[in-house]
This record gives structure tokens, sequence and C-alpha cells, in this order.
């Protein structure tokens, strides 16, 4: 099954955001640590309102330990990124990807981007820097769910 990964979030109303469209759609979140803001669950519950009992959420106290888990799973990066050379509307996305948002603030390291399978971009105007990492999430995972099957369970 599909999930969403946040590297290290910065912004606790992003992660909300991300957490309650995750509730909606179904989808599992992986949050890797360390965050910019307190993690406690009571502050995640707070930034997703009460949408966080319904969504299942996975913490890693480390990139490794995350990638760990991807591996042993089988399951493909998919990494979102300005770096990246393919369109994210071009890819043939899989059940089981996991799709990675990195930090508001700095994206993720070298090391996370030589790990993920696949880096994908949004394409958009060259004078301008990103979209907010929620819009991104938002629609990246649209375009896997609506290819994959996704949101049928819910028709």
């Amino acid at each position: 099954m599909m999930r969403v990964a946040l590297y290290q979030p910065d912004i606790p109303q992003n992660t909300g955001t991300i957490l309650r469209m995750a509730a909606c759609l179904n989808v599992a979140v992986d949050i890797i640590e360390p965050c910019g803001f307190d993690l406690s669950d009571r502050a995640l519950r707070r930034a997703a309102l009460d949408y966080y009992d319904k969504v299942t959420v996975q913490r890693h106290a480390s990139f490794e330990l995350f990638l760990n888990n991807i591996n042993a799973s089988g399951a493909r990066l998919v990494l979102m990124t300005t770096k990246g050379a393919t369109p994210y509307h071009d890819v043939l996305y899989r059940d089981e990807d996991v799709i990675l948002a990195g930090r508001e603030s700095a994206g993720v390291p070298d090391k996370v981007h030589e790990s993920a399978h696949l880096r994908v971009r949004i394409p958009m105007q060259q004078s301008l820097r990103s979209l907010n990492v929620a819009v991104s999430m938002a629609m990246v995972l649209g375009e896997a769910l609506g290819q994959t099957g996704g949101f049928s369970r819910f028709l």
C-alpha cells in the first residue's frame, strides 16, 4: 500500500495538513526524525486536529532506520525534489511506492538523493523556487493514487 514520508519536517502546520490528507485518503505516513518542532503525540494531535486518530503514523529515529524498512519491504522510494529530472506526471507509480518530501527549509542531503530509487519534480516557472510541501505532496500523491486505482475504494 502506498505511503508518504516526511524527512525531518520543519513546520508543524504542513505536517498537520499532510497528516489530515493521509487520513482522508487512507495512506500511512512515515516521519523521519529529528524534526524542527515538538513531535510528541500531543503536538501531532494538535497539528492534525481531529484527524490524528484516523492516520497511521510511523516515526523513524533516523533516515538510515527508515531506509532499512524501505529496503526490507521492497518498496520504491520516490523523492520529490526541485533537482529531479523526471516530471512527476511522467512516472508509472506502483502500489508499494513511498513518496518522500524533504525539509521545507533545506530539502534533503545528498545521501537521501542517492538512496532514492526515483527523483521527481513538479514542472513550474523557472524564476520561482518551489511550492509548499503539503501542496506538492497532494499533487504527486493524487497522481500516484489515480494511476494505481487508490481512489476506487472510496467510490
